[in-house]
């Protein structure tokens, strides 16, 4: 439906942008925020780098693994590895990250408006931040999630207990074999509810989400809307930016807002509609909110 070769980068004074936006999320009928990886990294969760190597250096010498994203599909040859890595993962970005200021500072700037969040992110953040769980979307998952590695049926297990005593009781960079958890379905091995292929175990929660999503969307079709991107990348596009640029460029009542450092851009059959900010999030959330 777009130009593969005209893309929209704006000109624009970087204070004119963030006033503009200011004005257009003041002035609008709703917010729909589309989120990626990028809004936890401005948070300080990085899965590179310092904090990797102050959690995972032991697995870093022993398996040659580089970053936690990376660690995620390393084979290990036990499940007792296996989840001696996850647990720690999880911990460390879901239950003992706290909330990043970019989440409150993002709050704060639409809580009085009537919004929707979608996001690609798995860390819960939006709801430690204080976002209202009828207003978010997690289309891929949950770290404090498992499922039946089948998957055998659709249902989901929150997991904080026993990741607590995996990472209290690993040794070696392996848990007790008694810690594993299995499918009290079928016996499978249990594993995290992230999506990956097309085991994805998608829940009556997450068919609930998806349906209040749904119900929002058309409730403004023809309204304006502010469509916020917020970090964003082209991993995965077809879940926010691609459909962001297309509700955009039908409804000429909407705005696309961009926001992400290094990779800022839109069609330019929405230029018009569109703001672009080439920036680091925090710093832009924060002179949003303060403005």
């Amino acid at each position: 439906m777009f130009s593969r070769t005209r893309i929209f980068e704006s000109t624009e004074a970087y204070s004119d942008r963030i006033k503009r936006l200011k004005e257009e999320i003041e002035t609008a009928d709703a917010i729909v925020i589309g989120a990626g990886a990028g809004l936890s990294a401005s948070a300080g969760m990085n899965y590179s780098g310092e904090r990797f190597e102050k959690y995972f250096s032991d697995f870093k010498q022993k398996y040659g693994i580089r970053d936690m994203y990376s660690g995620g599909f390393y084979p290990f040859d036990t499940l007792e590895e296996y989840w001696a890595w996850w647990s720690r993962h999880i911990l460390i970005n879901r239950y003992e990250a706290g909330v990043g200021k970019p989440y409150t500072d993002l709050l704060k700037l639409v809580k009085d408006k009537d919004y929707f969040v979608l996001t690609t992110n798995v860390d819960h953040q939006f709801q430690l931040a204080g976002f209202d769980k009828k207003r978010l979307f997690y289309t891929q998952g949950d770290y404090g999630l498992w499922q039946c590695s089948k998957p055998c049926h659709q249902k989901t297990y929150e997991n904080e207990k026993v990741v607590c005593q995996m990472v209290a009781k690993q040794k070696d960079m392996k848990i007790p074999s008694e810690l594993i958890p299995h499918c009290p379905i079928c016996g499978a091995p249990m594993t995290m509810n992230l999506r990956c292929d097309d085991s994805f175990v998608e829940d009556e929660g997450w068919h609930k989400a998806s349906e209040r999503y749904s119900d929002f969307i058309r409730r403004y079709k023809n309204l304006h809307v502010v469509f916020l991107e917020l970090g964003v990348g082209m991993n995965t596009p077809i879940i926010i930016k691609y459909p962001f640029w297309k509700m955009t460029n039908e409804n000429p009542k909407a705005v696309y807002a961009c926001i992400n450092y290094g990779e800022v851009y839109a069609p330019s059959e929405i230029s018009w509609q569109a703001i672009c900010i080439d920036s680091d999030l925090a710093g832009a959330l924060k002179l949003l909110c303060n403005n």
